[in-house]
């Protein structure tokens, strides 16, 4: 059996990236961390941060989920911790401008639109940030229904196999 087969002791560090690290990335970091439990050490960083949007902070409140105290960071900010066991960009922007992460051992893609470009009211804004909310929801179900806590090809595996479905 491999090193990366055998079951980890650790919790797998997922890092989710994207330009601004204002709406999707802070709500995928919300949503796993809530979901995943301990299995996981959940971050979230931008190619070009700014500070984490007030419709992503109260779209993830409607669901129980606070992010109310996670801040936008740069990727630099991890440039002296351990190497991030998946990285998943979830915008193209950040996947053009990063597609490879330094020192992580997987990277993959799940592309949504960005809900801060949608203008209009603020509950026609706030319905764009709920329906981008959901369908990460959708995507970190699925993937931790594949049960990617167990092994680093398991991880690597489920984040491959959601991907595929964007």
């Amino acid at each position: 059996m491999s090193e990366h087969s055998i079951p980890l002791e650790h919790p797998l560090r997922v890092l989710f990236l994207c330009t601004h690290n204002s709406s999707r990335s802070q709500m995928a970091e919300g949503l796993l961390r809530a979901r995943g439990g301990s299995a996981f050490e959940v971050l979230s960083a931008g190619t070009q941060p700014r500070m984490v949007h007030p419709l992503a902070i109260k779209a993830m409140q409607e669901l129980g989920i606070d992010i109310s105290s996670q801040t936008a960071k740069g990727i630099k900010a991890f440039t002296s911790e351990p190497p991030m066991d998946l990285v998943v960009t979830v915008c193209h922007e950040a996947q053009e401008s990063c597609p490879v992460f330094p020192g992580a051992h997987r990277q993959v893609h799940w592309g949504f639109p960005d809900p801060s470009r949608v203008t209009g009211t603020e509950q026609e804004r706030l319905a764009a940030f709920r329906h981008i909310r959901d369908l990460i929801a959708t995507k970190i179900d699925q993937f931790l229904e594949r049960k990617p806590a167990l092994s680093y090809t398991q991880l690597y595996a489920a984040a491959k196999a959601e991907e595929q479905q964007a």
